[in-house]
């Protein structure tokens, strides 16, 4: 393998046949959403590998610039006020590397998805959105499209890509405004988006990994 992967990993049951890499948030880890798998009650049909890549640790300048894991830096409460366009291109390049790692053990591209919640959330659409080839879905919660005016020039040509968005309506950290609007700009973009919105805060909620399961599943199949 040509990097070094950090990471929790949930190998499947059975025969691999199709993985989830699932990107945590700010401040967390990989085993932040390990224990959800368990929740989705998904077949051992399925043949599911998850994969929760850790974050690099890094200097966090709207928190003080302590250090802690962080796909980007956060510079202003306005999330699109001054973006880290090099962190978020860095792990972008990682998370392809945790794509690519599976296509080399055998599982094609459309039997991977990517998935993040907040900050992860964010490099999961901007990483899915660019890979060259079509994914099985992505799955971005709680989050909102990083560098929206880069996408049109660098997107990649699969546009029927599955993508599903949920949000909390009185989310404190990311507005589901936010959300709503990076909703808008992908279907701008022509891309087939199912939005979903839940009355919680910035987190998740059981309705909503009912819901993930089943659009999995429907993935997957």
């Amino acid at each position: 393998m040509s990097f070094k992967q950090d990471a929790v990993i949930i190998e499947a049951n059975g025969e691999h046949k199709a993985s989830v890499i699932w990107l945590h948030g700010l401040g967390a880890d990989g085993h932040d959403f390990e224990s959800i798998v368990p929740e989705m009650k998904l077949s051992n049909d399925l043949g599911i590998k998850f994969i929760f890549p850790n974050a690099p640790i890094r200097p966090v300048t709207i928190n003080n610039g302590m250090a802690m894991r962080a796909w980007y830096d956060v510079k202003s409460a306005n999330l699109r006020e001054i973006e880290d366009v090099v962190a978020i291109t860095e792990s972008h390049e990682l998370i392809t590397q945790y794509i690519d790692a599976e296509i080399a053990a055998g599982i094609s591209a459309n039997k991977i998805t990517l998935a993040g919640f907040s900050q992860g959330g964010a490099i999961a659409l901007h990483t899915g959105l660019r890979y060259p080839q079509a994914l099985a879905g992505l799955l971005a919660l709680s989050t909102y499209l990083p560098l929206p005016n880069q996408l049109k020039t660098e997107a990649s040509k699969h546009k029927y890509i599955p993508i599903m968005m949920a949000h909390g309506i009185a989310d404190p950290i990311i507005s589901v405004d936010q959300g709503r609007s990076s909703c808008q700009m992908l279907q701008e973009h022509g891309y087939t988006v199912e939005w979903l919105e839940y009355a919680m805060q910035h987190s998740v909620c059981l309705e909503e990994i009912e819901a993930i399961a089943v659009w999995i599943k429907k993935l997957l199949a």
